[in-house]
């Protein structure tokens, strides 16, 4: 899989002073008319679709092992973007915000695969990166969380996130990139940035995501 290019993305939104802050529940939950959104940039690369939500999951083919490197800012670690360039959801759009990741009740929980799979994916692409630290400290991550459209199961959205630097071994999965797909998440679903640009900013580089969105 040839590397991914991805670009910088420019904050070009502007709030409205009428604007609730909230997805408007009408025609599918559509960004409110004067919402600040944030825009990609002509010529970034587009992200890959993936095959969405199924009924059964089987277990995906990984990158060979060793083929994959892990990449780091300020410490953090970030997926190679060759082996993990991430996959959307075609089932979450900007049009339905309001009845998939941003309604109340939650999306996330149907839509997981089973462990059954994804623990022999979280192996083989452990072996894809060449991991070789505790499965339990590292996460089977979704580089575009569920939470904000990425595709459940798709080969391109999953890698073994190590722990963050300074984490105690054995303590079990703790890093600093749940909180920003969280804080993503809200930005999204207040209208504030667009879903496309949130899932721009995870893949660029979800260590500066928050402030390449100009979001605190």
């Amino acid at each position: 899989m040839p590397p991914v290019l991805l670009s910088c993305l420019l904050v070009a939104g502007c709030s409205s002073g009428s604007h609730s802050g909230s997805v408007t529940s009408g025609k599918g939950g559509a960004l409110a008319t004067g919402a600040s959104k944030t825009a990609v940039p002509a010529g970034a690369a587009k992200i890959a679709v993936g095959a969405g939500p199924q009924t059964t999951y089987t277990v995906q083919q990984q990158p060979p092992a060793g083929s994959c490197h892990y990449r780091t800012e300020k410490g953090e670690p970030l997926e190679d973007p060759a082996c993990t360039p991430g996959a959307t959801s075609p089932a979450v759009t900007q049009a339905n915000l309001a009845s998939t990741i941003c309604r109340k009740g939650g999306y996330t929980k149907n839509i997981r695969p089973p462990e059954s799979v994804t623990r022999r994916e979280k192996e083989l692409n452990a072996a894809s990166y060449g991991y070789k630290g505790s499965l339990g400290d590292a996460e089977y991550d979704h580089l575009i969380s569920l939470q904000l459209g990425g595709d459940p199961n798709d080969a391109r959205n999953l890698w073994v996130e190590p722990a963050d630097p300074g984490h105690k071994p054995g303590g079990g999965i703790n890093n600093k990139k749940d909180p920003v797909e969280t804080k993503l998440h809200t930005a999204v679903c207040s209208g504030k940035v667009t879903l496309q640009a949130a899932q721009q900013a995870i893949v660029t580089d979800w260590a500066t995501a928050l402030s390449r969105l100009g979001i605190g």
